[in-house]
């Protein structure tokens, strides 16, 4: 199971004595199992900030959260990260990055070894096993690093502007073989965006954010069928709804 629920968030960045910054301003919300959530709002609203409280890497300053009703207050296997900077040990080749995870959790290196093979084989990288970041391209890092949070088999992946890195056509790619993956894995995905036309290609249910202190201004739930159809008229009247919306909070 993947159902998250938040509950009354709030997070305050103290800095420079008793200046502070409110970041997220009592945020809820609630993500069905194995739904794909897209979070987009104005840079700085918050979005980051709530993936990490989620992840258990950040911790808020009032609110709760919970992942099946088991609360989150630490890092946790059943939450897999994927970074925006690829994150990749240098040191480690490409099998090796994978099953790190699963090995600092306990597994023996064979049982590792047999789950990183089938992951790598999701991505699409097995001649890749023994390759190391610095031969790999931006593309090829960022399956590596998707493979690596899978391999601890979360319930949830959150996923932190993971494509932004890239250039358009490689991130047409990873955009659709991310939901070929999101379908075999039957798990739900939290994934932080700046591209509209990424959220609406994407995502079951969009949540627009407001300028900073970030509050959800609005949930939008996406009924386009998939295979979606990136020109169609009623992909291009969503995105220009949202891109409508998005500029009246940047003026703010």
């Amino acid at each position: 199971m993947g159902t998250v629920k938040v509950r009354n968030v709030s997070r305050k960045f103290i800095k420079d004595g008793d200046s502070s910054t409110l970041a997220l301003d009592n945020v809820s919300l609630e993500v069905a199992d194995k739904e794909f959530v897209c979070f987009i709002g104005p840079s700085g609203c918050g979005k980051t900030t709530l993936l990490r409280i989620i992840s258990g890497l950040d911790k808020p300053d009032s609110g709760e959260l919970y992942l099946d009703d088991k609360k989150i207050d630490s890092p946790g296997p059943d939450r897999g990260m994927v970074f925006q900077e690829y994150s990749l040990f240098p040191w480690k080749s490409v099998i090796d990055n994978i099953i790190f995870g699963p090995i600092m959790g306990g597994a023996k290196k064979k049982d590792a070894l047999e789950a990183a093979e089938k992951y790598l084989e999701l991505v699409g990288l097995q001649q890749f096993r023994n390759s190391y970041p610095y031969e790999l391209s931006g593309g090829m890092k960022q399956r590596v690093a998707i493979a690596r949070a899978l391999a601890n088999e979360p319930s949830v992946l959150l996923m932190d502007e993971p494509f932004g890195a890239l250039d358009a056509q490689t991130r047409n790619i990873l955009q659709q073989e991310l939901l070929e993956i999101w379908q075999k894995k039957h798990i739900t995905i939290l994934f932080v965006t700046h591209s509209v036309d990424e959220a609406v290609f994407l995502a079951d249910k969009i949540v627009l954010m407001s300028a900073r202190p970030g509050k959800i201004k609005e949930i939008i739930k996406v009924d386009l069928p998939r295979p979606r159809e990136r020109t169609s008229l009623e992909a291009n009247l969503l995105r220009d709804r949202i891109l409508k919306s998005l500029l009246k909070e940047q003026g703010k």
